[in-house]
């Protein structure tokens, strides 16, 4: 499949909300109950400043997917380390989209000479887990029983790649 990955901008904006909505009402994989309005993209660059923050777009231009790179914490003894976060549209997920925003993330974490990549997943999204793993990421934590959505309660794990 024919993509390009571009850094994110302001015209990303509603496809960016569409996506993450989808992943809201039908999955485990983004974390509210409720859909985002169009500040959540305000709030997605605000979190990413200063890291990169990419979309995935077909060949005529639509936006597939999205991720980035933010701070995992504020504290400065801790800046070497990033979380990062995907979210590709389901009809193009396994077509190699999520690999590519993954190479051009860790590339862009290399050259801010961050050491390691951190993936918060609920653990019943097995495929963000499987990918993960396929991709360099160990499981480094747990906490169990944290997460309750749509009357489900799910463990939140952390994933890590070190650079």
């Amino acid at each position: 499949m024919a993509f390009r990955v571009d850094p994110l901008s302001l015209a990303d904006r509603w496809a960016v909300v569409d996506i993450f909505n989808y992943y809201i009402e039908n999955t485990f994989a983004a974390f509210p109950e409720e859909r985002v309005t169009d500040e959540f993209f305000d709030w997605l660059l605000r979190l990413s400043r200063g890291y990169k923050a990419l979309s995935a777009k077909d060949k005529n231009g639509r936006v597939i997917g999205f991720g980035l790179l933010r701070a995992h914490s504020p504290v400065p003894t801790l800046s070497r380390t990033a979380e990062i976060s995907y979210f590709i549209l389901p009809e193009h997920t396994r077509k190699g989209i999520g690999g590519a925003l993954l190479e051009k993330l860790v590339e862009s974490a290399r050259t801010k000479k961050l050491t390691s990549l951190l993936a918060c997943i609920s653990s019943l999204n097995e495929g963000s887990i499987a990918f993960h793993r396929k991709n360099g990421f160990v499981e480094c934590g747990c906490f169990r029983g944290i997460g309750i959505k749509k009357g489900r309660v799910f463990d939140v794990l952390w994933m890590q790649k070190m650079l």
